[in-house]
């Protein structure tokens, strides 16, 4: 039987993408057959930084330029954007399975499947940039999603609510209007692959919300009110809307959580708004 934490964490680490994705996937397969172990005596390390390429080269985020969609070039600068995304997520799902022990079996099985469809959404958006004449590593990217890996590696329930609840759903609340663009200048494959991701990533963040609701729910905490306060400690710089609140209802989310959402995504931007004033004068 394999460690899975020893495993988790050497693919994690791992710096060259298509190794990366081999060893997601040799993990995977041994979790769905059940031969894992999750007994270990090696301490959690902390990881500043996951395994990744040369290239891309990684920039502040006000350096990455937009683009418009109907050029090519637009295009490009979209796909290489998001298939970063996608590198990003695997390694999250990677660090959820390393760092969080004691944790049912299910959990592993769980992110391991997440990290498994993030590789393949990573593959289909590479091969499109090739189709398009370029590749991933040729624009400059930023790598914000790994600083609240960092900032909630010291609780699994934390972890939960503003990686895959925060982070990860805002993927669900900004592809219908790319896949609206897309479609305006007849990208019919790249629509065809956000579709496909769109649809993957509802059940990853219900994955999310499971989790943190059982954390939630081991712990004796009230999750609606627990994830406005780790919002307000964590993450008001990552809470944007709109909201894509049919998504959200069928990934896990509640009725009353998407009204406090709207509430708190509009006082952090009238807090953001009062401090730039005050700034400025």
């Amino acid at each position: 039987m394999i460690d899975v934490f020893s495993q988790s964490l050497d693919a994690l680490l791992c710096c060259s993408v298509d190794k990366k994705i081999q060893k997601i996937r040799q993990l995977y397969r041994h979790i769905t057959d059940s031969d894992f172990s999750t007994s270990t005596q090696q301490p959690v390390k902390k990881v500043a930084e996951p395994g990744r390429p040369v290239l891309p080269v990684h920039v502040p985020p006000t350096e990455v330029k937009r683009r418009r969609l109907g050029s090519v070039e637009g295009r490009v600068a979209l796909i290489h954007a998001i298939a970063h995304i996608e590198f990003n997520a695997m390694n999250l799902a990677l660090d959820a399975v390393y760092r969080f022990r004691d944790m049912p079996c299910d959990y592993y099985c769980d992110w391991m499947r997440v990290a498994s469809e993030e590789a393949t959404h990573f593959e289909l958006l590479r091969a499109r940039l090739n189709e398009l004449s370029s590749s991933y590593g040729a624009l400059p990217v930023h790598g914000g999603m790994w600083a609240m890996a960092v900032e909630t590696d010291y609780d699994v329930m934390v972890r939960m609510a503003l990686v895959p609840r925060v982070l990860e759903a805002r993927g669900l609340d900004v592809t219908p209007p790319m896949l609206k663009k897309l479609s305006a200048v007849n990208d019919v494959k790249t629509v065809a692959i956000l579709n496909r991701i769109l649809e993957e990533e509802v059940e990853h963040v219900r994955i999310g919300n499971r989790w943190f609701g059982a954390t939630c729910e081991q712990r004796g905490l009230a999750t609606e009110e627990t994830f406005k306060k780790l919002l307000h400690k964590h993450g008001k710089a990552a809470l944007r809307g709109p909201f894509n609140k049919p998504a959200r209802l069928k990934a896990g989310f509640s009725e009353a959580e998407l009204v406090e959402l709207d509430s708190i995504e509009k006082l952090f931007r009238e807090e953001t708004a009062s401090s730039k004033k005050a700034v400025a004068d």
